[in-house]
């Protein structure tokens, strides 16, 4: 047997994290060529895979589980790892790294921890300082520990997953800015803009750049009433290709594209589009009832060309800084703005706070805090055909 006949083994750890999973790895373990190694991590979940199902590798043939991460000791003296994101894609060859993803950062406290870059003492809870190098931000992770070690186990529940786990406080420093124009919060400049869709019309939207850059409509500028599940969506061709055109302008006003089909050819995990209504009583996908008085408001979020089952991380970042900002899509369906809310999500419902300010008319963010849940699925190797 020669050495191309043999699979190369990578150590790695699969994890959730909130409603997501991923692998994760060690910078040290990947080549260090990007190209080389976003060809190590496409094989690794099994993606370009023209039948989407990525039956050959780790990925479970959705945007919440087509994803990889690499976590490393930190060049910055105030944090403590640096965290990249990658969103895969499963039928191309691509693997975007233009955005965060807020439930997979539940995990990396605990990755840190499990792979000693960060070494907590005794019982309690371990703070780990992330750098988020995909957009320059950082995330403070509390992490629960007991004996120096992960507390996984626990009881906290999150809707979208099954089972309960130990609680991982998460605070999104400074999170609004981004790439776009000079980096503001609301990128063009105003807290709603009126978009002119070819093939769609004019959609009211907000822009915005926290947690991830996001696209924020009325559920009635798309017909819907904002208390969709998946299989009310997902079926419709002509919906989602209405969703994407909206969210490839959206991309180009906000600086992020030179064109709308550069954005849905080479930017597809970011900007997000989501849909936001007035609270109203709905069946979570999980059966449970959600009543309106449950909730301050129902918003529903795209990832990837298809429906969210639940909302992401940075969606609920983006939708906390963005609902406590007068003048925005959220804040006028809320009746003005909030800084703490409750909003429904095709899977239940999520609290979620923000501390908004404004100087000189430029509004900002200064913290955004969730919790999550996160959990070692597998820790090895991932074997893989040889790279070079």
């Amino acid at each position: 047997m020669t050495t191309l006949d043999r699979q190369r083994a990578i150590p790695a750890l699969y994890m959730r994290g909130g409603t997501s999973k991923g692998v994760f790895f060690l910078p040290s373990d990947l080549p260090a060529d990007p190209a080389a190694r976003d060809r190590v991590l496409m094989r690794v979940v099994g993606s370009p895979d023209p039948y989407e199902k990525q039956i050959d590798g780790m990925g479970g043939a959705t945007s919440s589980t087509s994803k990889v991460v690499i976590v490393g000791p930190s060049t910055r003296p105030d944090c403590d790892v640096d965290y990249w994101f990658g969103q895969v894609a499963i039928g191309q060859p691509v693997i975007d790294w233009s955005g965060n993803c807020g439930n997979l950062s539940a995990a990396v406290g605990p990755f840190a921890i499990h792979r000693a870059l960060v070494r907590p003492a005794g019982d309690g809870i371990a703070v780990v300082r992330i750098w988020q190098a995909n957009l320059g931000k950082r995330i403070i992770a509390h992490v629960p520990v007991r004996g120096g070690q992960v507390q996984e186990l626990g009881d906290f529940e999150l809707d979208g997953v099954t089972f309960p786990a130990a609680e991982v406080r998460l605070e999104f420093l400074d999170p609004g800015g981004g790439d776009g124009p000079e980096g503001a919060m609301f990128p063009t400049g105003r807290t709603a803009d009126v978009l002119t869709i070819p093939g769609v019309g004019e959609i009211r939207a907000t822009l915005v750049n926290a947690g991830n850059p996001t696209v924020f409509v009325a559920a009635s500028s798309l017909g819907l009433a904002g208390t969709e599940l998946q299989p009310d969506v997902n079926s419709r061709a002509d919906l989602l290709a209405r969703a994407e055109a909206i969210r490839a302008h959206a991309a180009v006003a906000m600086g992020l594209a030179p064109d709308a089909a550069h954005a849905t050819a080479h930017r597809q995990h970011t900007p997000k589009l989501a849909f936001a209504a007035p609270p109203a009583a709905y069946t979570a996908s999980s059966g449970r009832a959600v009543a309106a008085g449950d909730i301050d408001l129902n918003v529903r979020i795209f990832s990837m060309g298809k429906l969210h089952h639940a909302m992401t991380g940075t969606g609920a970042v983006a939708i906390a800084a963005t609902a406590a900002v007068p003048g925005t899509v959220l804040a006028d369906v809320l009746g003005g703005p909030r800084g703490e809310l409750r909003f429904g999500h095709p899977s239940g419902t999520l609290k979620v706070g923000a501390q908004a300010r404004s100087q000189d008319g430029r509004w900002s963010v200064a913290l955004v805090a969730m919790s999550r849940t996160a959990r070692r699925l597998m820790d090895g190797v991932v074997l893989l055909p040889p790279w070079e």
